[in-house]
């Protein structure tokens, strides 16, 4: 039986309501609502289902610079330039409890797994942890020595990993409340962080217009891309592990395959900087917004099967739609006896990067252990 023929992304909504640059995107659990923080200090909350009334939250006294909903979906979490976090019940009535919750502007706001606790970023270079039920102040982590724009919490919430513009991304234990380890390899501000859904690597984007993927157990650097022309200003990993989507502002959305190092996809829609980016929670779909003040829900389509097969199937261009077989200077994450389809070697414009031995021992024993050694999350 033939294997089904993956299809490029392709834009399925385009949602408009914001009078200013949209600055984040998060789904709800059940991918039924979106979320959208905007300049115009709005939260918008759209309906996946067509012919629905968005709502528009107004409480914050600035513009709102992050949104996220909780794990279950019942709450949202927004942080402003106001300096205050709201938590939202995402209703019709949109009532929301403020937490005066630092000095400077909020940059980034993120549920733990539990929904239990939420950690904040901002301008006054601290990281500080939260009670959501309690609403109460629990601890801050303060060694950055300028802004920190994103902080995020491990998928087991054991971890939090911050990246500020004093050049690096910090990793911290949450019970010990130390840092664990702080990776200086970026050329300029980090302006976003997230973990790997099996909590075994991060990945940063910079205004060095890089990506980097570390591991977060023995700090190594495992990829890097160079591939945007302009700030990267977010990402999101696929639940699956497999795929990174990226947005710059030089206008695009990128896709890349990490377990092959390579860009799959360059997506053309925003008129000017992509500001955010973030994947459902089941990878159906991503949503993107952008200094044009738009709101697009793109379906992946790409994930359809192996990604081996992927890498062997002949894909048309489209008019919103570029794919690249071009190679970055990765080390792919590629598992045991998984490795480079001739298919694919002949198609890529340069050779991969050779890898050391000890690297290649690494990666493989990484992947080797995800699952003995991590909780990975079972996302299908």
């Amino acid at each position: 039986m033939t294997a089904p023929c993956p299809e490029d992304p392709s834009l399925e909504r385009h949602f408009k309501g914001h009078r200013d640059a949209v600055t984040s995107v998060d789904f709800s659990l059940n991918t039924k609502q979106l979320a959208s923080g905007s300049m115009d200090s709005c939260l918008m909350v759209w309906h996946m289902k067509p012919q629905s009334r968005a709502y528009r939250f107004a409480g914050h006294k600035d513009a709102v610079t992050c949104v996220n909903f909780s794990p279950s979906g019942h709450l949202l979490a927004s942080g402003s330039r106001d300096k205050t976090v709201r938590i939202w019940v995402p209703n019709v009535k949109g009532e929301s409890t403020v937490f005066r919750a630092h000095t400077a502007t909020v940059r980034s706001v993120h549920f733990c797994s539990d929904g239990q606790s939420f950690v904040t970023a901002s301008d006054d270079k601290t990281v500080k942890v939260w009670s959501t039920h309690r609403q109460k102040f629990l601890f801050s982590l303060s060694q950055h020595i300028n802004w920190v724009r994103c902080a995020k919490f491990s998928p087991d919430g054991r971890l939090i990993v911050s990246a500020s513009d004093d050049k690096t991304v910090k990793l911290w234990d949450k019970t010990s409340r130390e840092c664990i380890h702080s990776y200086c390899e970026h050329g300029g501000f980090v302006t976003y962080v997230d973990f790997h859904p099996s909590g075994t690597c991060i990945a940063a984007a910079g205004m060095d217009n890089t990506v980097k993927v570390w591991d977060v157990r023995t700090h190594r650097l495992l990829q890097h891309y160079q591939l945007h022309s302009a700030a990267v200003n977010a990402l999101s990993f696929h639940p699956s592990g497999n795929y990174l989507v990226t947005a710059s502002s030089d206008s695009t959305l990128k896709i890349l395959d990490l377990m092959e190092g390579r860009l799959l996809y360059t997506l053309h829609g925003h008129q000017g900087p992509a500001t955010t980016v973030a994947f459902s929670r089941t990878g159906e779909y991503f949503a993107s917004g952008g200094s044009d003040e738009q709101v697009m829900v793109w379906k992946s389509n790409f994930d359809v099967v192996d990604y081996g097969e992927v890498l062997r199937v002949q894909r048309p261009p489209a008019a919103r739609v570029s794919s690249s077989g071009t190679l970055p200077e990765v080390d792919p994450l590629v598992p045991p006896g998984r490795g480079r389809s001739q298919e694919s070697m002949q198609s890529q414009s340069q050779e991969p990067v050779s890898m050391p031995q000890s690297l290649t021992s690494t990666l493989e024993h990484i992947v080797g252990q995800l699952d003995v050694l991590t909780q990975v999350i079972n996302w299908f």
